[in-house]
């Protein structure tokens, strides 16, 4: 269990991707360019197997703003895009009614 006061930490912010490249050294994994208000920035994100780039493309999608930097093979990552998983369905979470990509989850 966490307190509320350790889930106040995540900045979970409404992110618009504005591209996708398929991952040089990885299958299954795409790097993910994303506007987080007016700033953008790459996140690795394992997500292929679930999304084509067509269907990714200029969707808001929650993300974890404030994780530290990782890289993952070879690719430094800032920060997580949010997605459910039921068995082999993978879901990215997204707003239902457009908001502002920056918007705060809460």
């Amino acid at each position: 269990m966490i307190t509320i006061e350790e889930f106040r930490k995540l900045n979970i912010r409404i992110a618009r991707i504005k591209e996708i490249i398929d991952h040089p050294d990885a299958d299954r994994l795409y790097i993910v360019r994303l506007a987080i208000g007016e700033e953008e920035r790459d996140v690795v994100a394992g997500i292929k197997k679930a999304y084509t780039k067509e269907e990714l493309l200029g969707k808001l999608v929650a993300v974890v703003e404030n994780l530290e930097p990782a890289v993952i093979r070879g690719v430094e990552s800032k920060g997580m895009i949010l997605a459910a998983q039921d068995g082999e369905t993978l879901a990215v979470l997204s707003p239902d009614r457009p908001v502002a990509p920056g918007s705060l989850v809460k």
